[in-house]
């Protein structure tokens, strides 16, 4: 039996069958349950679950204490900062079971989820949109679209490096400092 080719830390769990992809790193406390699928150069931080089923692109960074439930899949190059909130039953109740009302939650390739940010289900966020540091997400959200608040609102677009594009020349355009 050949070893795997990524990295999971002797405190993670790895609940079987799942995929993980080469070069992927799984750190302390981790556990991932059967039937995930994490795609090739992730980093799953301290204390990540990732649940049952759950869809996860390549290269998507995963920062300490954050849960991926079941309905939500993180597409290639995703980022989730430290305590992002995702979750998959609008009206949950511990006494009701609502296993087969699990709401679906897409996250587009390149996105940025701040620290503490809620993502409400059901809400797919745009390619490179950008959710700071606790907003709270309720609604969909538009490609490249900065989102801050309590409920999110749209207050700018962002770069694909991560920059806040700033007022747009007369051609309408607006252009990244980093990558012109």
């Amino acid at each position: 039996m050949s070893e795997p080719k990524y990295l999971v830390h002797p405190t993670a769990v790895i609940d079987e069958p799942c995929e993980i992809g080469a070069v992927t790193k799984i750190w302390h406390f981790c556990h991932v349950m059967k039937g995930a699928r994490i795609g090739e150069r992730c980093v799953l931080g301290q204390n990540v679950f990732i649940a049952n089923d759950v869809v996860i692109g390549n290269n998507v960074k995963i920062q300490n204490n954050v849960s991926v439930y079941t309905g939500v899949e993180l597409e290639a190059d995703v980022f989730c900062g430290p305590s992002c909130v995702f979750t998959n039953v609008s009206n949950p109740r511990s006494q009701i079971v609502r296993h087969h009302l699990y709401e679906r939650t897409l996250v587009r390739r390149g996105a940025t989820i701040g620290a503490n940010a809620t993502i409400v289900c059901g809400a797919t966020i745009g390619r490179y949109a950008f959710i700071g540091a606790g907003a709270v997400v309720c609604d969909d959200v538009p490609d490249y679209a900065l989102m801050l608040g309590v409920p999110a609102r749209q207050n700018g677009w962002m770069s694909r490096h991560g920059h806040r594009l700033q007022n747009p020349g007369e051609d309408g355009v607006m252009v990244c400092p980093e990558s012109g």
